[in-house]
């Protein structure tokens, strides 16, 4: 779930951070510029594991703060495919069911990848599983705060870069009553199957759908 990823980034740090510790000052600043940000094609980056390398320290004319070229490994959030993980649903809609894992909202379990036969329930917003037993189907709610576990099947990257002015006028003309011009996507979303399932009764209740 856990990565400690290479990464490389000059840092600058200003006059008045020179007083203190060197170490401390390029980990406030990798920290401050890259936590709780999702790097393209990376993940979800978390804190500063460790600093590894520490090049030449440049200041330059008109700017007094220095800038150096810093070699660090960084912690990502970035589960591996079929990774199985427990979160809780945060909320259900035609579009499946939304997982979180307080940290992580950007979680979808797509309709098709529950466990099947399941449907929406309008009136409550809830996906219900019905379950077939020897003494006919039961309905099992999805319901807003349950555990679930669930195993990661792809993932989706969207770049977030800011567009040009022509792009974004583009998009403002192409959808003239949408606000900002655009929807606004998740840089990083998981895409889920439903697992074993955590909201259940009791343990007996795992008969025969293991």
């Amino acid at each position: 779930m856990f990565v400690a990823v290479e990464m490389v980034d000059t840092v600058r740090i200003p006059p008045w951070n020179f007083q203190r510790q060197f170490n401390e000052a390029i980990a406030e600043e990798l920290n401050k510029k890259l936590a709780n940000k999702v790097v393209y094609q990376v993940g979800l980056c978390i804190c500063l594991y460790d600093i590894t390398k520490l090049e030449d320290s440049y200041i330059f004319p008109g700017d007094g703060a220095s800038h150096t070229k810093v070699h660090f490994r960084y912690v990502v959030f970035h589960p591996f495919l079929d990774e199985i993980l427990v979160g809780k649903i945060k909320y259900c809609s035609q579009e499946g069911v939304h997982v979180s894992l307080g940290f992580f909202d950007d979680i979808v379990i797509p309709p098709e990848s529950l466990q099947q036969p399941a449907k929406f329930d309008e009136a409550e917003q809830v996906w219900v599983w019905e379950y077939e037993t020897d003494e006919g189907a039961h309905d099992l709610y999805m319901d807003q705060g349950e555990d679930i576990r669930f195993r990661v099947t792809d993932e989706v990257f969207q770049d977030t870069s800011p567009t040009g002015p022509s792009a974004a006028a583009t998009d403002t003309s192409a959808a003239p009553g949408a606000e900002g011009g655009q929807k606004k996507e998740a840089p990083y979303t998981l895409l889920v199957r439903r697992s074993i399932i955590h909201w259940l009764n009791s343990p007996d209740d795992l008969d025969g759908i293991m």
